[in-house]
Order: structure tokens, then C-alpha cells, then sequence
């Protein structure tokens, strides 16, 4: 059964850092692509950043920058570092697997506010 947990969220000031996790389980980690959407209220999902089995990676344009997505394929582990938060990345994150569907996880809360 897939599992995808995410942790690291939480309230961090603009300007300030974060960085979410996603254990994954349940699935042939090492051939998914990974990665990282976001739901503003509001708003639909979107994508933040994937990342390849062989490590390439693709950020959209809003967090080029300021994000890196990064996997350990040894300890089934994706992660996204967040720096210069913004009042506008406030939202669900969720962790995504990717080869013929989609898997996604419970999601954690990233408030941005002083």
C-alpha cells in the first residue's frame, strides 16, 4: 500500500525558512518522479517542484530560487527546503509520486505571516 507522509510545517515569519519531508513507503521509490504541489484556500493545486529518479529537477517559476526539492532514494525520503518565505506561499503542501498515477499525501499546513 503507498504511503506518503509529509512533516516539517508549521508558521515561520516572511523572510524566514522551512523544510517539509515526505517518507514514502509501500512503493518502488527509486523509478518515481517526486514531488511537491501546493492548495492556497482558494486555489487549485499546483505544482511547486518534481524531482527524477536520476535527480533533475523542475521548479515553477514562482519559487525558482528560493526552493530545492532533493531525494534520498536510500532512505525513501523527499524533501523541500524553503527560504525567503512569502506571504503568498501560505498553503497545503503536499507530497506527490508519479509514474503511471498519482499519489499523494495528507498534505501539511505552511502559514507565511508576521
Amino acid at each position: 500500500q503507498v504511503q506518503l507522509v509529509e512533516s516539517g510545517g508549521g508558521l515561520v515569519q516572511p523572510g524566514g525558512s522551512l523544510r517539509l519531508s515526505c517518507a514514502a513507503s509501500g512503493f518502488i521509490f527509486g523509478i518515481y518522479v517526486m514531488g511537491w504541489y501546493r492548495q492556497a484556500p482558494g486555489k487549485q493545486r499546483a505544482l511547486v517542484a518534481t524531482i527524477t529518479s536520476s535527480g533533475m529537477t523542475n521548479y515553477a517559476d514562482s519559487v525558482k530560487g528560493r526552493f530545492t526539492i532533493s531525494r534520498d532514494n536510500a532512505k525513501n525520503m523527499v524533501y523541500l527546503q524553503m527560504n525567503s518565505l512569502k506571504p503568498e506561499d501560505t498553503a497545503v503542501y503536499y507530497c506527490n509520486a508519479r509514474r503511471k498515477g498519482d499519489q499523494w499525501g495528507q498534505g501539511t499546513q505552511v502559514t507565511v505571516s508576521s
